[in-house]
């Protein structure tokens, strides 16, 4: 089954139910490029590389909850990091 593929954030509609949005879920992915400029203000050009110890259990629950949401973890963990900067900043 190929799912449908989402280019623009206008094209996700909202949802009345949780189910609605998993049916939803599906059918449609977020497109690549779409996931990458939605990373808030991270250059993919100027990065540093970290090492972060995670409890095994822990990353396996991140890299699953990332593949359910067409997601690489790593990425997935960045928007996380940068939608919580911004919220402590503000």
């Amino acid at each position: 089954m190929t799912l449908n593929v989402i280019t623009d954030w206008e094209a996700i509609p909202v949802f009345s139910s949780l189910d609605e949005e998993a049916r939803f879920w599906e059918q449609h992915q977020v497109g690549q490029r779409l996931m990458q400029s939605s990373l808030a203000g991270t250059d993919t050009n100027e990065s540093t590389t970290i090492t972060l110890r995670m409890d095994p259990r822990m990353l396996s629950r991140l890299k699953r909850l990332a593949r359910q949401r067409y997601l690489n973890y790593q990425s997935m963990l960045k928007q996380w990091v940068a939608e919580r900067l911004e919220k402590e900043l503000h």
